[in-house]
């Protein structure tokens, strides 16, 4: 089967239009058909339902249409591989993203896409959105909102629960429900500011909220230290599920409201044709679907 044939194809069975295909890849409405003639020869089988008005796919052209697409996109793939050597795709996440969604993504994409070399950073949101900016980065995940800017699209991903987390022993363990007002005069401890989680708690509390008692850089060490007795930490519910399921801490929901923070992919939108970055796209939104 001949490439060019099988571009021709995609494209009938992705517009059901000879003429709209014809449009796309200039060439003669008969040289599309003509086209699609050979394939159905070369397969046997009739690929186009040309009994009706509108075109429609018979169900082995449904088949092939989903082969198609993807052979389209590893040639894609392997071109864009080709004339970028040696760089494969350059991720940035924030690291509690990185540790607790990326491992199963990563392992995927790596199987379906055994050739591509995957560089995985940590930085938080200001370092990544530059990154991204400058092409040093492909794409970036972080929670909230990525600033405005023209250069950058975005993709909210999946909404994040914000929860509060206690020692397991604290009052409100049990009570696993607390108002902001009650919440607000226990200690917290928070990350630093210009981080995006001390964003979240200085959002959530407002001006008038105490400081916390300690600023903890890695969420790994707050957690650790919440669960030491310290004091209490907002963070989405994704960062802390593992040392909720060890029993490490405790979850106390806001009684106020319903607070949640955004998962966001963010990459340059010139980057937005890149069938490796796709690649990887299309392998994180299947495994948040699932």
């Amino acid at each position: 089967m001949e490439l060019r044939n099988l571009r021709a194809f995609e494209t009938v069975a992705r517009t059901l239009s000879i003429t709209q295909a014809a449009k796309e890849l200039h060439y003669a409405q008969s040289s599309i058909s003509d086209q699609i003639q050979v394939l159905e020869r070369e397969l046997g089988v009739d690929l186009l339902d040309r009994s009706q008005r509108q075109l429609r796919l018979t169900a082995q052209g449904v088949v092939l249409s989903e082969y198609t697409g993807r052979i389209l996109t590893l040639l894609e793939e392997a071109r864009f591989a080709v004339s970028r050597p040696g760089t494969g795709l350059a991720i940035g996440a924030l690291e509690t993203v990185g540790v607790h969604l990326l491992p199963p993504v990563l392992a995927e994409y790596r199987e379906r896409h055994p050739a591509m070399r995957v560089r995985l950073g940590h930085h938080n949101r200001g370092e990544l959105y530059g990154a991204v900016r400058r092409g040093d980065l492909d794409l970036c995940l972080t929670f909230g909102t990525p600033p405005p800017d023209p250069s950058l699209r975005s993709e909210t991903l999946a909404e994040e629960p914000l929860v509060v987390i206690v020692p397991p022993k604290h009052p409100l363990a049990e009570r696993g429900r607390a108002g902001l007002a009650e919440l607000s005069a226990e200690p917290f401890l928070a990350t630093e500011q210009g981080c995006g989680f001390r964003e979240m708690f200085d959002e959530v509390f407002g001006p008038g909220a105490k400081e916390p008692v300690a600023e903890v850089s890695s969420i790994g060490t707050l957690g650790a230290c919440v669960a030491a007795g310290m004091g209490l930490a907002l963070l989405p519910l994704l960062s802390v599920r593992h040392q909720v399921a060890r029993g490490e801490v405790a979850v106390v929901h806001s009684e106020d409201t319903d607070l949640r923070t955004n998962l966001t992919m963010t990459w340059l939108d010139r980057n937005t044709a890149n069938p490796t970055m796709a690649g990887f796209q299309d392998v994180l939104r299947e495994h948040l679907a699932g």
